[in-house]
């Protein structure tokens, strides 16, 4: 919610009915939509557990779709909690944006073909600046923070690994998703960031649990390892889903040149900070 204040975006924040009160200490109210317990009880877990320990945050985002459906919106961004920042990558270095620009070129880029399912920026640390890596990655998994199209025939699942799941079966399905390199997310650490999944199930739990779902459910293209001193799940995207080639809209016509969606890069100087920059 800072990230998003400091850049002057609109959104909404999706919350639980007993939290309404802490929240409206900080946030306007308008910007408060409270879950429908529906969506938590209906939700698939793909486990019998029930509701016997939390859902994560699939019901959440699944009452998002139909938040933004209704709206007749033709697409619709989630969000973690925990995205501290949002950086440009160019000219070999990360540089903090000061307003929602970014979005708005991921979503114009989506928009031009005719079977891309959902996109989002790449984490910070998983683009170094000093190394030579494309401005995007087709047809891998979308973490954090998702640009979906409304009407594809999905919504999450799962209590574990929602984001991967839904990546992996979009692509089955033949929908192809993209993930910049260009817009970097800084979102903390797994296990780093106290409340939410972190006490639910990793503080208990650990990641096991987590990669062996996503194994159980996608065996053919996921395999387990050790990564990060702990196990993880390990997807070849690559070699699965090298046959998956976005369709451009029928009639599109592209302007000539690069639109640089108003952005343009300011040195504030030495003593300047993250906070003064966004």
């Amino acid at each position: 919610m800072r990230s998003l204040d400091k850049m002057g975006c609109d959104y909404r924040i999706i919350i639980e009915a007993q939290e309404f009160a802490d929240y409206a200490e900080t946030c306007s109210r308008a910007r408060l939509l409270i879950l429908d317990p529906r969506y938590q009880r209906d939700y698939d877990s793909l486990d019998n557990l029930g509701l016997t320990k939390s859902k994560g945050p699939g019901p959440a985002r699944n009452f998002a779709w139909d938040h933004a459906c209704a709206a007749g919106a033709p697409y619709h961004w989630v969000m973690d909690d925990n995205i501290a920042y949002f950086f440009r990558l160019i000219d070999n270095q990360h540089i903090p944006v000061a307003d929602g620009a970014i979005f708005a070129a991921m979503e114009s880029y989506i928009d031009r073909f005719s079977n891309m399912a959902m996109a989002g920026p790449n984490y910070f640390m998983f683009a170094p600046r000093k190394r030579k890596i494309p401005p995007y990655i087709l047809n891998t998994r979308i973490y954090s923070c998702n640009l979906i199209r409304n009407d594809v025939p999905f919504r999450w699942q799962g209590r574990y690994n929602e984001d991967t799941d839904l990546s992996l079966r979009m692509l089955k399905a033949g929908w192809c998703t993209v993930q910049f390199n260009a817009f970097l997310q800084n979102k903390q650490a797994t296990q780093t960031m106290t409340g939410g999944n972190t006490k639910e199930f990793y503080a208990q739990e650990g990641t096991s649990l987590k990669s062996a779902m996503l194994k159980a459910l996608h065996p053919d293209v996921v395999r387990t390892i050790r990564r990060f001193g702990r196990e993880h799940h390990y997807v070849d995207y690559r070699r699965a889903f090298a046959h998956l080639k976005p369709r451009l809209r029928s009639g599109l016509t592209l302007a000539p040149g690069v639109d640089e969606y108003g952005m343009e890069l300011v040195h504030l100087g030495s003593g300047a900070t993250l906070e003064s920059v966004v």
